[in-house]
């Protein structure tokens, strides 16, 4: 099967009805509401129709389409500037070293501290894969697509890029790190509270949450346990991102306590590998380089995997990589090794 990575339009909103039904809950940026939907999507289409070059309060939701059936099987979006709108809060995890001289006794006391240290950064997330299409290599053409189009627009997105994972939850959808801590203060369970968030805002966590530093000490170890770790289902995730360069940098989600990644924007390893040429020819190399190929601006971005090879003046891609695109000789297309 072929797909093809493009950007979301308003004919898209059941498709990803579905998709956000089916995640089995925890995934604030694909939650399943349709008017929130509905918003996102309308937030999207102004950010691919907007015309200025530069760092904006934008998301950019996309699409993975089977090409044969027309059906969609995965999503991903991109936030160009998190905090415009509201604080984004994360818990940042520190510690405090004190010495006693009359016990002669050093204790090093870890803490979770409210933070908004990641305001103004650009954030990659609500990626979503069917189940069944997870075996079959299109979760890295979903999610290193994302980089492309940010390597192409460069100029509207931040100098750091995050990337929160969904935490743990037991079979119930319980969030173990909620429970022993931020449900204590909120009289709301997790998938309320997540719900909410994910449709509202998260205003109301400025409202009610403690200002002061909490001890883990005094959490329950089942919250302990949960502090950093990604949900079973996130580990691939998680895996891809450390590929791209991303690291846990002592930032967790407030709502499950999963791991929040960070990098350098530029450092991503798909924009420094990426190459944008001209295409030459479109035919079946004879040593083809099987690659992420996409083309196009905004709402016209299109990426896929294709077979390209170097050529005198630019690269030559195979014919059916071509045809999703859409692309002509002479046309720009960018590239990266897959």
């Amino acid at each position: 099967m072929s797909f093809v990575l493009r950007a979301a339009h308003p004919g898209d909103l059941e498709a990803i009805y579905a998709m956000a039904k089916s995640t089995g809950g925890g995934f604030t940026n694909l939650p399943p509401d349709r008017p929130a939907l509905k918003a996102k999507l309308e937030r999207a289409i102004a950010a691919f129709t907007r015309q200025e070059e530069l760092v904006a309060d934008d998301l950019f939701l996309f699409v993975l389409e089977d090409v044969a059936s027309g059906r969609l099987r995965g999503t991903c979006q991109i936030f160009s500037k998190v905090g415009s709108t509201w604080p984004f809060y994360s818990y940042r995890i520190s510690a405090l070293t004190q010495y006693s001289k009359a016990l002669d006794r050093t204790v090093r006391a870890e803490m979770l501290t409210l933070s908004t240290d990641l305001d103004g950064a650009s954030e990659v997330g609500g990626l979503y894969l069917y189940p069944q299409e997870r075996s079959s290599g299109i979760g890295a053409l979903l999610a290193r697509s994302r980089y492309l189009f940010m390597k192409t627009h460069r100029p509207r997105f931040a100098g750091m890029t995050i990337a929160e994972l969904r935490g743990c939850q037991d079979q119930a959808g319980h969030s173990p790190f909620w429970d022993g801590v931020a449900g204590r203060f909120f009289g709301m369970s997790f998938r309320e509270a997540d719900d909410f968030n994910a449709i509202h805002g998260n205003q109301f966590i400025a409202d009610l949450m403690p200002k002061h530093p909490i001890y883990t000490a005094l959490l329950p170890d089942s919250a302990l346990a949960a502090m950093g770790v990604p949900h079973a289902s996130g580990r691939a995730a998680m895996r891809m991102l450390e590929k791209e360069g991303f690291a846990f940098s002592h930032y967790i989600d407030i709502f499950d306590g999963g791991p929040t990644m960070t990098i350098a924007t530029d450092q991503i390893a798909t924009i420094q590998q990426a190459r944008t040429d001209t295409l030459i020819a479109i035919g079946r190399p004879e040593q083809p380089k099987p690659s992420i190929v996409a083309a196009g601006q905004l709402a016209d971005f299109r990426a896929c995997y294709g077979d390209l090879a170097a050529t005198a003046g630019g690269v030559m891609l195979d014919e059916v990589a071509a045809a999703q695109l859409g692309v002509s000789p002479g046309d720009a297309v960018s590239h990266v090794p897959r």
